[in-house]
């Protein structure tokens, strides 16, 4: 009975006493899951127009991140530096469309994810020859990113509200927002979902796969720099952001893998199920919960709703 107490009654009173405390775990279980959507939101642009799920992103995120820091330390201004790690990312969607993507159009996805998981090591290499393996810290404040913190007394204590984490989950959101109608209300938008429903038919009708692969995965490498600036801002920029990233995978569970509002949703799902089941709960198991929680969420989703929040239900027909 002890036990009973302490999982489902004991967090609820300790809520219900400090609430001030939940207002905190919410925010930044919040904060969190808006960075998660975003990263989601990388892999679900992708997989719409291949079909396929993009192991590389989580790299991507800590390539363009090391990219935009290293032309920095060689004297790049900030922004300058910021405009050509975006190119770069440029130069990286049309070298996987030439090399990868383009020879191996209609072969099986598993060949495709296989690709993508080739591309994950070529750029771990890549990036350790060039930047080395040791973590960085990223520009926040020549990027002009607030710093400090704002403590607003409220519900009988004190909330804490870091102003990086505030723009963070605006940058986030305006991101997010803006790929959602360019790729909703766009004729590239429509070409994209075309793409996804069939590359025969798509390509039948006129639409270049390769120009919509390129353009895809430039905006996967753009929504791969946001995060990694965002993310390197929170906790540095080492080759251990790419697991970080790989949160997005029971992000993209929760709400589908072809659903931009399945990626907020999930994400922001993941993130306060985390922060909140760590705070609460992980006393309970000695802490830790926040490194495993997300993948229980997921598994209980896959048994009982495979294709997610917003997926598109497969039916096969016999």
């Amino acid at each position: 009975m002890d036990i009973l107490y302490k999982v489902f009654i004991e967090p609820f009173v300790f809520m219900g006493e400090a609430p001030d405390l939940l207002i905190q775990t919410l925010w930044e279980g919040l904060v969190s899951g808006v960075l998660y959507a975003l990263i989601a939101l990388g892999f679900v642009l992708i997989f719409k127009a291949s079909g396929v799920f993009n192991f590389a992103q989580g790299i991507m995120v800590v390539f363009a991140a090391l990219i935009l820091v290293g032309l920095y330390e060689k004297g790049v201004p900030a922004f300058l530096a910021l405009i050509l790690a975006a190119l770069a990312m440029l130069v990286l969607a049309v070298v996987v469309e030439r090399v990868v993507l383009r020879p191996l159009v209609n072969q099986p996805d598993i060949i495709l994810f296989m690709a993508t998981f080739g591309l994950t090591y070529l750029l771990i290499g890549f990036g350790e020859l060039i930047f080395g393996g040791n973590p960085r810290e990223m520009i926040t404040e020549a990027l002009l990113l607030p710093q400090g913190t704002t403590e607003i007394d409220a519900l009988g204590g004190s909330i804490r509200i870091q102003h990086l984490d505030v723009a963070a989950a605006v940058i986030a959101s305006l991101m997010i927002g803006l790929l959602a109608v360019f790729f909703s209300k766009t004729r590239i938008g429509r070409a994209l979902r075309a793409v996804a429903d069939s590359h025969k038919a798509a390509l039948s009708v006129g639409i270049s796969l390769n120009q919509i692969w390129v353009i895809v995965w430039f905006a996967a490498g753009l929504v791969a720099l946001v995060a990694g600036i965002m993310w390197g801002a929170r906790s540095g920029v080492s080759f251990s952001l790419q697991i970080i990233a790989l949160k997005a995978l029971p992000v993209l569970i929760l709400g589908g893998f072809t659903s931009i509002p399945g990626a907020i949703i999930g994400g922001l799902i993941i993130g306060v199920g985390e922060k909140l089941g760590e705070f609460y709960w992980g006393p309970l198991v000695g802490g830790g919960i926040e490194t495993w929680l997300a993948y229980v969420i997921a598994l209980l989703f896959l048994l009982y709703r495979p294709q997610g929040l917003f997926g598109e239900k497969i039916i096969e027909r016999i």
